[in-house]
């Protein structure tokens, strides 16, 4: 019952009368701004970042000033259930997730109600278990965004998200469940709950509840070297609410995002646009009202995300559709982090999975897999712990993890297991490009083609140490 949006949504606009539009032609990029006192073009000009993981250009950049190509799982769906808001996860499972998949970042599940479970009493004990998973995956190099995540409002609703005390009973009790169960997004009275929390910007309203708890998660994790952002909303539902991304949801996060900066100041925001961009749907947002900023779309086909299997004939249309979420977020003047993409194990995962790294591949951007897990659904392991094989063969690949320039592409053939990387190489920057490489990959050795290099070989990684300037491109074959 708690699955993925992305088909009750479609459901949900096809009842609301809601007509699926084409994205608006996208305006042509880099006009250059000037401004009084700005040094001469011919003079570096400094990152005012530098040092800290932040956003240059259309990256995440790390400290070194690399772009960081963020490839890792959603961790988990069970932090979404009470009475725990934990799975079985250990330290064990943060290791696969960096050795064995050889994956960089998780996105790291959390939920208001678990935060704040009655009006102004906040839960420590469970800010601290989720601190100890963020240790766990700071002892396997593996980065950090957390997730305010949300689904059907609440728990009230049989959702997650916001504590029943948000929401006056008679809603929950007048709320009548439907099956499927994301038809309930038509219910009056789950609206009325979005309605009520959207237009509560009073004094102690709910929203200076919701900023709190964004406030008190960072400053329990501001000291942690693995968290580097906060993506401050999962898949924000509109109510009835008309402009809702400029009217309602823009000013959420611009509270949100400065509330987190007190405590954690580098942090970037991972923002999502409105639930309807999953529906293909453009989003009204031009920029972000804060800087340092990642846009965040979620990537899911529509059929097979309604149980019908994915039509391998589009799969190329689905990669393309995933690749030009970059000319929005180019537009905004924000990196391009794909927070969901996944799929069960039925009929064509394996050309799903393929088109959603073509996609994000194609423009080098950043994509976390739903979700990691115990059985069922979207998981990536059995409820005894082994792999289900059929997902973990089709998203564990090599990748770009860190590119000392400009990313273009990568790309991987697993036919002949061919991986392609393409940058423009910036020599200023000593730190090394590296590759991530899982040992399963290649178990027999691979051969690395890339003219002008040197590189050096490490259990799951690539390094290239030296490159020429300009554009680089590096091959993978097994060898």
């Amino acid at each position: 019952m708690l699955g993925r949006m992305r088909a009750r949504l479609a459901s949900y606009a096809a009842l609301a009368g809601l007509k699926l539009t084409a994205l608006a032609a996208l305006a042509a990029l880099g006009a250059c701004r000037a401004t009084s006192g700005a040094p001469p073009t011919d003079a570096p000009v400094p990152d005012p970042r530098a040092g800290t993981w932040h956003v240059r250009g259309a990256f995440v950049r790390d400290p070194e000033g690399r772009a960081a190509i963020l490839r890792g799982v959603n961790f988990t769906g069970e932090n979404k259930s009470p009475p725990t808001y934990f799975g079985p996860e250990t330290a064990d499972d943060a290791k696969k997730i960096g050795v064995d998949f050889g994956m960089n970042a998780v996105r790291l599940l959390t939920v208001w109600a678990a935060i704040e479970p009655q009006r102004g009493v906040y839960d420590d004990a469970y800010l601290d278990a989720l601190a100890q998973r963020v240790s766990w995956m700071e002892a396997q190099g593996i980065l950090v965004i957390l997730d305010l995540h949300q689904d059907l409002y609440g728990e009230g609703f049989y959702g997650d998200g916001a504590p029943k005390w948000t929401c006056d009973q008679k809603y929950y009790d007048a709320f009548k469940p439907q099956d499927p169960w994301f038809l309930s997004y038509t219910d009056p009275n789950l609206t009325a709950c979005y309605d009520g929390f959207w237009n509560d910007v009073a004094k102690d309203g709910l929203q200076d509840h919701y900023v709190e708890a964004a406030r008190r998660l960072a400053k329990r994790l501001a000291g942690s070297k693995a968290v580097i952002g906060l993506d401050p909303m999962n898949e924000p539902y509109w109510g009835s609410a008309k402009d809702f991304e400029q009217t309602k949801l823009l000013p959420l996060y611009q509270r949100v995002v400065a509330a987190v900066r007190g405590e954690a100041p580098n942090w970037i925001a991972f923002a999502e646009p409105s639930s309807a961009h999953n529906l293909g749907l453009g989003t009204t947002i031009e920029r972000f009202p804060f800087d340092n900023v990642a846009f965040s779309p979620h990537a899911y086909d529509t059929n097979a995300e309604s149980g019908k299997g994915f039509d391998p004939n589009v799969h190329d249309a689905f990669a393309q559709r995933i690749a030009s979420f970059m000319d929005e977020a180019n537009l905004m003047g924000a990196a391009l982090w794909i927070g969901e993409y996944g799929g069960t194990p039925n009929a064509g995962i394996g050309s799903y999975m393929d088109a959603a790294y073509m996609g994000a591949g194609m423009v080098a951007a950043s994509t976390m897999y739903w979700s990691y897990g115990y059985g069922g659904g979207y998981s990536l392991l059995n409820p005894d712990g082994t792999e289900r094989s059929d997902l973990v063969d089709a998203i564990v690949r090599p990748f770009p993890a860190r590119m000392a320039g400009e990313p273009t592409s990568y790309a991987y053939d697993a036919a002949t297991k061919t991986f392609t990387t393409t940058w423009t190489n910036d020599p200023a920057i000593a730190a090394p490009t590296v590759i991530s490489v899982p040992p399963r990959i290649y178990p027999s050795g691979y051969a690395v083609t890339c003219a002008g290099c040197t590189s050096t070989k490490a259990a799951g990684a690539l390094s290239i140490t030296s490159a020429p300037a300009g554009a680089v491109t590096l091959t993978l074959k097994p060898g």
